[in-house]
């Protein structure tokens, strides 16, 4: 899933619980994992390093093509926040942006751990590298980012629509 698909029901999810953020961030958080086994499309990232053999030697590389990576991952980031912001401020006026940060951050935080995994390589991050992967769908939309982003819509549409 792309930031945006995670940032969106993450803070959808913690406007359920606006009296308590922090059980808004843990749920939006479990969100994540949920929205990562359906079948969907991610963006390339070029500094991404995967060992097919061994997970354990998968890494995200410091290069210039880092540089590309951060830009798109901060540009996903940003997208995210500001639809985010836009639809639940619309759906639900009396929400406050700290109810909506705090679910934005739960919803994106294992994709950001994924980094520090693959720097520190320690634990708890090693288990929760593990359990993403594992749970993370092996059937993607490669090559088809118009089906992959129009059936993300589709998800985030339905998901504001049933939940709130």
């Amino acid at each position: 899933m792309i930031l945006a698909t995670h940032a969106i029901i993450g803070a959808g999810i913690a406007t359920l619980v606006p009296q308590n953020p922090a059980l808004g961030f843990g749920l939006a958080f479990a969100s994540h994992f949920l929205l990562d086994a359906i079948p969907h499309w991610d963006y390339q990232l070029n500094s991404r390093y995967e060992d097919h053999s061994d997970l354990k030697n998968d890494d995200m590389l410091l290069n210039r093509a880092f540089v590309g990576d951060l830009f798109k991952i901060g540009l996903d980031f940003v997208i995210g926040l500001a639809l985010a912001w836009l639809i639940l401020t619309w759906l639900k006026p009396e929400i406050s942006l700290v109810t909506i940060l705090f679910g934005v951050l739960g919803g994106m935080a294992p994709d950001f751990l994924q980094f520090a995994y693959f720097k520190l390589k320690r634990e708890p991050l090693t288990s929760l590298q593990r359990f993403h992967q594992w749970i993370h769908t092996s059937w993607r939309l490669k090559n088809k980012p118009i089906v992959g982003l129009g059936l993300q819509a589709l998800l985030v549409t339905t998901f504001l629509v049933l939940v709130l």
